[in-house]
């Protein structure tokens, strides 16, 4: 629970205002197979959050407990910032022929590929149990795709992201910042 709860939170959090939700939006409404879809879209998050967790493996053992903990406050500021900046609509994949699955799982997977969802499983998983951390993000980001394609792209676009991601931002650079001082025997 240590490791699966965290990241769950953290993707609902970062998802809610990020690009690959609302191309799940469209891709919903475009094929009207939102479970599919949604499950394209889960898988996508999947490969890039065990990606993270992997290069974990290779990373956690040359670093000591305070280093660990100071990657987690880097990566909160960091992903603090970016939420403070708009997102850019995703490109809608119109000419993509790859059909209701492959389209939203390769959409998904390579808009999502190096994002802050990534970058907070990889921080969790670097204190420990990275597979459960890789799971917790995969089943927050999935759950933030179900919703959107249920909704479908006008409805999603209606709700009120942009405050969403503001305070989201806000939350995660006190959240770094706390943890940072921390790491580095400040507080």
């Amino acid at each position: 629970m240590e490791a699966i709860v965290p990241a769950f939170l953290l993707a609902i959090l970062t998802q809610l205002g990020e690009r690959p939700a609302t191309l799940t939006a469209i891709l919903a409404d475009r094929f009207r197979r939102p479970i599919l879809v949604a499950l394209a879209a889960g898988l996508g998050h999947a490969i890039g959050n065990f990606l993270a967790a992997a290069a974990s493996l290779a990373m956690a053992p040359r670093m000591t407990p305070n280093a660990q903990a100071l990657f987690l406050a880097v990566a909160l500021i960091f992903g603090g910032l970016a939420a403070l900046w708009p997102a850019k609509p995703p490109q809608r994949l119109d000419r993509w022929r790859l059909g209701a699955f492959l389209t939203p799982l390769l959409g998904v997977a390579i808009l999502a590929f190096g994002g802050q969802t990534q970058f907070f499983t990889l921080a969790l998983s670097l204190r420990g149990l990275p597979w459960l951390a890789a799971a917790g993000a995969t089943l927050g980001a999935f759950a933030v795709a179900f919703v959107a394609t249920v909704l479908g792209e006008r409805a999603w676009r209606a709700l009120p992201l942009g405050r969403l991601r503001i305070g989201t931002g806000a939350l995660f650079l006190i959240a770094g910042a706390y943890i940072g001082l921390g790491a580095v025997r400040l507080l």
